[in-house]
């Protein structure tokens, strides 16, 4: 049987964006099924006007034969001509668009067009509350819509709440990260420990890893504030033991000065910025750092998914999280049956980010926000601004902190069976398995458009 052929507009995959892994771990889980073709974005794109076939690629590195991958890549998210000509060499069966909807206005604007023909569908994530109704005709425009967090699949479900969507049009696929990746490193391993010592991280005990971009909503003075908290109150002779590793771009436009903000309210505490030995790393040494640290944090005050938390977990490295955005699922809060939460919970729920289920997994130890500001802009008017107290997350770690090797080894193999269960489905095989069940649907059920679609008003 003829596969189906999907049309990605995204992130370039061989690239190394949270939108490009994520991209690349739906095509490669699922190119048995479909071929898969991209508008392949990059800020100035190198190889802008090319047309690169994967088909070698994908045999050497990923042992798949007969796969259908070619990239087209574009400077920005591409524009009406490029998509018009791709479609026409291509002649895709449907279009699968993932990022901001409003990198996507031109696509939205030529939705009629193009569902007279083949199915729309949005991969897509909101970070916050209030919901998002200024999204209600980006969401419209699409045939399917893949919620990546439990919170952004209320969201769907309330702001189309009017629109007659069938269930099979609003599904829950997270995010899924690759257990052959990110796995538990024998303490003895060669390469682990060349890597520790060239970053200087066998000289301490104890180890907190900061891996969210410097940008002012990943909140990295407040982390930096609540690891001091937590310093102070050790005994003198065990601080020299603690550290703080950033492993992020040092000073950013968008956020601040780490080092300045390190040597003037911090000089005396240990903080690693691991770009000032080498800026980027591979996968493997990704892994190595999430198996350095004895905890991960996040305290983002709006935060879609959080890759980071979860690659970490799947490492069996515990975490501190804010309770906000897609962080909430990586958390495994119950109710009061012991259940886990579910996608279907978050239609009522909205969000737990006011604490209403407190009971969660082991290997979390949730952070709740102490503010909650709305926030805006033009193009997003409201939305809001979850603000933990940087004292409960210095707290926080003093709790990981307290607790034994043993107890945090548990903790995080622990996080990791949640990772791979049907209750979380946070692993790539479900992404992929999610990601085939979700589309087959749509091209079971999906109808074209008329040419003319007219309203009485």
């Amino acid at each position: 049987m003829k596969k189906k052929k999907i049309l990605l507009l995204s992130d370039d995959l061989r690239m190394h964006s949270g939108v490009a892994t994520q991209s690349k771990e739906m095509v490669i889980g699922t190119i048995g099924t479909y071929d898969w073709v991209q508008i392949a974005a990059a800020i100035n794109h190198p190889e802008k006007g090319q047309i690169v076939d994967m088909s070698e690629a994908l045999s050497e590195e990923y042992k798949i034969k007969n796969g259908y991958l070619k990239i087209y890549p574009t400077s920005g998210y591409g524009n009406p001509d490029i998509l018009r000509e791709i479609l026409h060499i291509e002649k895709p069966d449907a279009i699968l668009h993932f990022t901001d909807p409003r990198q996507w206005i031109w696509l939205y604007e030529m939705e009629h067009e193009l569902r007279q023909h083949i199915p729309i569908m949005y991969y897509n994530i909101w970070d916050d509350l209030p919901d998002p109704k200024y999204n209600r005709y980006y969401y419209k425009s699409c045939d399917l819509l893949m919620s990546i967090s439990k919170q952004t699949y209320g969201i769907n479900k309330r702001v189309l709440s009017e629109d007659n969507y069938d269930d099979w049009q609003l599904k829950y696929v997270p995010h899924g990260i690759d257990p052959k990746v990110f796995f538990k490193i024998d303490a003895g391993d060669t390469r682990f420990k060349h890597f520790e010592a060239e970053h200087g991280l066998d000289e301490y005990d104890f180890k907190i890893l900061y891996l969210n971009r410097n940008i002012r909503r990943k909140q990295p003075n407040d982390v930096m504030l609540a690891f001091k908290h937590f310093v102070d109150q050790l005994p003198l002779d065990k601080r020299d033991k603690c550290c703080l590793i950033y492993h992020t771009q040092v000073v950013d436009d968008h956020g601040t000065d780490l080092k300045a903000v390190h040597e003037h309210l911090m000089p005396d505490y240990n903080v690693v910025f691991t770009q000032d030995v080498q800026p980027v790393f591979d996968p493997q040494q990704m892994n190595f750092i999430y198996n350095s640290a004895d905890v991960y944090i996040n305290l983002a005050s709006n935060e879609g998914f959080g890759l980071g938390s979860a690659e970490a977990l799947m490492a069996e490295t515990p975490i501190i999280v804010n309770v906000t955005g897609g962080l909430q699922d990586q958390c495994g809060f119950k109710k009061e049956d012991g259940t886990y939460l579910t996608a279907d919970d978050y239609i009522e729920l909205q969000s737990n980010h006011r604490g209403k289920y407190k009971e969660h997994g082991e290997w979390a130890k949730p952070v709740f926000p102490s503010n909650i500001s709305c926030q805006g802009s033009p193009l997003t008017p409201y939305i809001f601004d979850d603000r933990v107290q940087y004292e409960d997350a210095g707290n926080a770690m003093k709790y990981w902190y307290d607790k034994t090797i043993e107890e945090r080894s548990v903790a995080g193999q622990k996080g990791r069976e949640f990772m791979l269960s049907n209750d979380a489905r946070l692993s790539s095989p479900h992404l992929a398995q999610n990601t085939i069940d979700s589309i087959n649907t749509v091209f079971e059920k999906w109808k074209p458009r008329k040419k003319y679609t007219l309203e009485v008003v």
